[in-house]
């Protein structure tokens, strides 16, 4: 449990830099001039290192496990940050996040596998574990870039504020270090296990459902996290910091929902609630575009905590189709994650401008009935003696 914790520490420091990049936007909107479309050039640099690679960096990991690419990867974004607090030029500013963005493919992939070798056989309860403490980073980023890089403004000492975070990086290189010891002799400890195998050779199948199921959830992810306080803003003319405040909710809900997920995948079935967190979310996010302001922010918690139990299942059940491919599968998994996010809210963005954020909200309402697709899964995989489980 001690291993599962820290690297759920190393997730949170991971994501909570990653976080950071974006809530400095305008920051480095105002200090370099940049226009929006040189802020979207530094977002696609970062959303492309970050996902894009991460399914290579499993494959490789596969066949060469490497116990200390975990600290390795923290230091590229330390690296990172330390270059972002001091980048002199647009092109500077492009290495940096692109150096940030690297780190978080390096330790994906890796950190999943420990996190499934650290399981003791609950592998949905260590994901959710694993992935709870993104989720914490995730939202611990902007609320702290807007206590430490805020006060300064958009000066040179906002942009130097940058380089405390890196305090955060040592203390992951610190503690991912030391599970790379652990990993290291784990590697050495390897042995022959059962592994679970899917009947029939309908791997492709059932990943390419699971692909649309993930469209579904971060498509309906990104209307939330990118327009949901505009949505409240404009409907209900409530000010920033309250939407915000109704943001960080449903954050708290999603947090709550990846924690859960994992073990209740683990009981009742992975694919059973797959099928539940995605089509069982209907219901509320078909009702949330007609409903008055305490109803809307109400629907936000069963919303949270359905779309968030998802992934968790999404992420072993995946494993367990392509067993001995861990690396593989998790950062093909986790990349998405990054690349549908990215793309969703980029798609629903051009969307409301063309249209309104309600129209968006009207819409993406009827993304879970793609989850009536789960129910085309195939069963729980059965176990197929002589392969290594890693």
């Amino acid at each position: 449990m001690i291993v599962l914790l820290a690297i759920s520490f190393g997730h949170l420091v991971n994501d909570l830099l990653q976080s950071l990049v974006p809530a400095i936007y305008p920051v480095l909107k105002a200090r370099f001039g940049l226009s929006f479309g040189e802020i979207g050039g530094i977002a696609l640099v970062n959303q492309l290192t970050a996902s894009v690679l991460q399914p290579g960096v499993g494959h490789f990991t596969d066949r060469r496990p490497l116990p200390y690419s975990l600290p390795l990867g923290m230091c590229s974004t330390l690296c990172g940050l330390l270059l972002l607090s001091q980048a002199p030029s647009y092109l500077a500013l492009l290495g940096a996040v692109a150096l940030v963005g690297v780190g978080s493919s390096v330790f994906h992939p890796e950190s999943s596998r420990v996190a499934r070798l650290a399981s003791g056989g609950r592998h949905g309860m260590a994901q959710a574990v694993f992935q709870v403490g993104g989720n914490v980073g995730s939202a611990l980023g902007p609320l702290l870039a807007a206590y430490v890089v805020a006060p300064f403004g958009n000066t040179a000492r906002g942009q130097a504020a940058v380089a405390w975070f890196g305090l955060a990086a040592l203390a992951g290189i610190g503690v991912l270090a030391g599970v790379g010891g652990w990993y290291r002799n784990r590697l050495t400890l390897r042995v022959r296990k059962p592994v679970m195998a899917v009947a029939g050779g309908r791997v492709g199948g059932a990943m390419a459902i699971l692909v649309v199921l993930m469209i579904s959830k971060f498509f309906y992810m990104a209307s939330i996290s990118n327009y949901y306080t505009f949505y409240l803003i404009g409907r209900f003319h409530l000010d920033t910091h309250t939407a915000q405040l109704c943001l960080f909710l449903f954050m708290g809900a999603f947090a709550v929902g990846t924690l859960a997920g994992g073990p209740i995948g683990d009981r009742i079935g992975r694919k059973q609630i797959i099928w539940i967190s995605i089509l069982g979310v209907l219901p509320f996010t078909l009702a949330l575009p007609y409903a008055g302001l305490t109803v809307t922010v109400l629907l936000t918690i069963p919303i949270g905590l359905l779309l968030a139990s998802a992934f968790p299942a999404i992420v072993v059940y995946a494993q367990e189709l392509m067993p001995g491919r861990v690396g593989t599968v998790s950062g093909m998994m986790f990349g998405l994650a990054f690349g549908l996010g990215g793309l969703g809210a980029a798609g629903l963005g051009v969307l409301a401008d063309h249209t309104s954020v309600a129209l968006v909200f009207q819409l993406c309402a009827f993304l879970p009935v793609l989850g009536v697709l789960a129910g085309f899964l195939p069963r729980s995989p059965r176990v197929k003696e002589g392969s290594v489980l890693f």
